[in-house]
Protein backbone atom coordinates (compact mmCIF):
# COMPACT_ATOMS: atom_id res chain seq x y z
CA UNK A 1 0.00 0.00 0.00
CA UNK A 2 1.17 3.48 -0.41
CA UNK A 3 2.23 6.00 2.12
CA UNK A 4 -1.34 7.82 2.40
CA UNK A 5 -2.93 4.59 2.71
CA UNK A 6 -0.68 3.63 5.72
CA UNK A 7 -1.14 6.84 7.41
CA UNK A 8 -5.34 6.41 7.01
CA UNK A 9 -4.98 3.10 8.41
CA UNK A 10 -2.52 3.75 11.21
CA UNK A 11 -4.92 7.28 11.96
CA UNK A 12 -8.10 4.87 11.75
CA UNK A 13 -7.05 2.03 14.34
CA UNK A 14 -4.74 4.50 16.48
CA UNK A 15 -1.69 2.88 15.77
CA UNK A 16 1.87 4.51 14.19
CA UNK A 17 4.04 2.99 11.69
CA UNK A 18 6.16 1.52 14.02
CA UNK A 19 3.51 -0.04 15.41
CA UNK A 20 2.21 -1.21 11.78
CA UNK A 21 5.81 -2.61 11.74
CA UNK A 22 5.86 -4.32 14.47
CA UNK A 23 2.60 -6.01 13.95
CA UNK A 24 3.89 -7.16 10.11
CA UNK A 25 7.15 -8.48 11.77
CA UNK A 26 5.77 -10.65 14.68
CA UNK A 27 2.89 -11.98 11.90
CA UNK A 28 5.99 -13.11 9.79
CA UNK A 29 8.20 -14.45 12.55
CA UNK A 30 6.27 -14.81 15.81
CA UNK A 31 9.60 -16.35 17.67
CA UNK A 32 11.44 -13.30 16.77
CA UNK A 33 13.49 -12.19 19.90
CA UNK A 34 12.68 -8.45 20.78
CA UNK A 35 16.66 -7.78 20.32
CA UNK A 36 15.93 -9.10 16.87
CA UNK A 37 12.46 -7.06 16.46
CA UNK A 38 14.01 -4.00 17.86
CA UNK A 39 16.91 -4.24 15.51
CA UNK A 40 14.10 -4.50 12.48
CA UNK A 41 12.03 -1.79 13.70
CA UNK A 42 14.99 0.66 14.23
CA UNK A 43 14.02 1.25 17.95
CA UNK A 44 15.53 -0.04 21.60
CA UNK A 45 14.41 -3.11 22.97
CA UNK A 46 12.60 -1.47 25.52
CA UNK A 47 10.36 0.48 23.31
CA UNK A 48 9.86 -2.45 21.66
CA UNK A 49 8.63 -4.62 24.48
CA UNK A 50 6.24 -1.72 25.63
CA UNK A 51 5.07 -1.53 22.29
CA UNK A 52 4.13 -5.47 22.25
CA UNK A 53 3.01 -5.48 25.15
CA UNK A 54 0.60 -2.34 24.94
CA UNK A 55 -0.73 -3.99 21.58
CA UNK A 56 -1.40 -7.26 23.11
CA UNK A 57 -2.63 -5.91 26.16
CA UNK A 58 -5.20 -3.45 23.48
CA UNK A 59 -5.87 -7.31 21.82
CA UNK A 60 -4.22 -6.35 18.03
CA UNK A 61 -1.71 -9.15 19.04
CA UNK A 62 -4.21 -12.25 20.10
CA UNK A 63 -1.60 -14.89 21.41
CA UNK A 64 1.23 -16.97 19.44
CA UNK A 65 0.92 -20.29 18.30
CA UNK A 66 2.62 -22.82 16.51
CA UNK A 67 1.48 -23.59 12.98
CA UNK A 68 1.52 -27.44 12.99
CA UNK A 69 1.77 -29.84 9.53
CA UNK A 70 -1.88 -31.77 9.51
CA UNK A 71 -0.71 -34.70 7.54
CA UNK A 72 2.06 -35.70 9.73
CA UNK A 73 -0.44 -35.85 12.41
CA UNK A 74 -2.95 -37.92 10.64
CA UNK A 75 -5.16 -34.99 10.72
CA UNK A 76 -4.63 -34.88 6.52
CA UNK A 77 -8.48 -34.65 5.56
CA UNK A 78 -9.54 -31.29 5.11
CA UNK A 79 -13.07 -30.95 4.98
CA UNK A 80 -15.51 -27.92 4.84
CA UNK A 81 -19.13 -28.54 5.56
CA UNK A 82 -21.87 -25.91 5.40
CA UNK A 83 -24.98 -26.37 8.10
CA UNK A 84 -28.14 -25.74 7.90
CA UNK A 85 -30.36 -25.28 11.05
CA UNK A 86 -33.94 -26.90 11.33
CA UNK A 87 -35.02 -23.51 13.38
CA UNK A 88 -32.72 -20.04 13.56
CA UNK A 89 -34.18 -19.20 16.75
CA UNK A 90 -31.45 -18.40 20.16
CA UNK A 91 -31.21 -21.04 21.27
CA UNK A 92 -30.78 -23.30 18.45
CA UNK A 93 -27.98 -21.03 17.65
CA UNK A 94 -26.09 -21.13 21.43
CA UNK A 95 -26.43 -25.19 21.78
CA UNK A 96 -24.99 -25.50 18.18
CA UNK A 97 -22.26 -22.88 19.14
CA UNK A 98 -21.89 -24.94 22.67
CA UNK A 99 -21.64 -28.13 20.87
CA UNK A 100 -19.28 -27.46 18.22
CA UNK A 101 -16.52 -25.19 20.73
CA UNK A 102 -15.80 -28.82 22.35
CA UNK A 103 -15.42 -30.65 18.93
CA UNK A 104 -11.30 -30.34 18.35
CA UNK A 105 -12.36 -32.18 14.52
CA UNK A 106 -14.17 -28.53 13.77
CA UNK A 107 -10.97 -26.16 13.50
CA UNK A 108 -12.92 -22.96 13.00
CA UNK A 109 -16.96 -22.41 12.77
CA UNK A 110 -18.79 -19.46 11.47
CA UNK A 111 -22.23 -18.04 11.30
CA UNK A 112 -22.82 -17.07 7.44
CA UNK A 113 -25.30 -14.99 5.63
CA UNK A 114 -26.42 -16.79 2.56
CA UNK A 115 -28.20 -20.15 1.97
CA UNK A 116 -26.96 -21.92 5.24
CA UNK A 117 -26.31 -21.05 8.64
CA UNK A 118 -22.89 -22.13 9.79
CA UNK A 119 -20.01 -23.07 7.58
CA UNK A 120 -17.56 -25.23 9.13
CA UNK A 121 -13.70 -26.73 8.88
CA UNK A 122 -12.75 -29.93 9.65
CA UNK A 123 -9.53 -32.19 9.85
CA UNK A 124 -10.23 -35.84 10.03
CA UNK A 125 -7.18 -38.60 9.27
CA UNK A 126 -8.84 -39.92 6.06
CA UNK A 127 -12.35 -39.92 4.42
CA UNK A 128 -13.44 -43.00 7.02
CA UNK A 129 -12.50 -40.44 9.56
CA UNK A 130 -14.76 -38.02 8.52
CA UNK A 131 -17.49 -40.15 7.07
CA UNK A 132 -17.28 -41.44 11.42
CA UNK A 133 -16.99 -38.01 12.33
CA UNK A 134 -20.02 -37.24 10.46
CA UNK A 135 -22.22 -39.89 11.30
CA UNK A 136 -21.53 -39.98 15.44
CA UNK A 137 -20.57 -36.29 16.02
CA UNK A 138 -21.73 -33.58 12.74
CA UNK A 139 -25.40 -35.22 12.25
CA UNK A 140 -25.68 -35.37 15.81
CA UNK A 141 -25.21 -31.48 16.54
CA UNK A 142 -28.10 -29.74 17.90
CA UNK A 143 -30.67 -28.06 15.33
CA UNK A 144 -28.87 -29.70 12.34
CA UNK A 145 -31.53 -30.28 9.46
CA UNK A 146 -29.14 -30.19 6.47
CA UNK A 147 -25.22 -30.49 5.21
CA UNK A 148 -22.91 -30.48 2.42
CA UNK A 149 -19.87 -31.60 2.46
CA UNK A 150 -16.92 -30.19 0.67
CA UNK A 151 -13.60 -32.45 0.82
CA UNK A 152 -10.47 -30.22 -0.33
CA UNK A 153 -8.82 -32.17 -2.88
CA UNK A 154 -5.74 -29.31 -2.96
CA UNK A 155 -4.73 -26.69 -0.47
CA UNK A 156 -3.84 -23.95 -2.21
CA UNK A 157 -3.06 -20.95 -0.08
CA UNK A 158 -3.17 -21.54 3.51
CA UNK A 159 -2.84 -18.73 5.91
CA UNK A 160 -3.68 -16.76 8.68
CA UNK A 161 -1.50 -13.66 8.28
CA UNK A 162 -4.31 -10.28 7.91
CA UNK A 163 -2.78 -7.97 4.82
CA UNK A 164 -0.55 -5.01 6.90
CA UNK A 165 0.62 -2.03 4.71
CA UNK A 166 4.38 -2.02 4.38
CA UNK A 167 5.05 -0.26 6.67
Amino acid sequence: MQNKSLDELAERLALDRLDLRILAALQTDGRMTNLKLADAIGLSPTAVLARVQRLTRDGYILGYEARLNPLKLGAGMLVFVEVLLDRTTPNVFDAFKAAVQVRPEIMECHMVAGGFDYLLKTRSADMSDYRNFAGTVLWQLPGVRETRTYAVMEEVKNSARLPLPDA
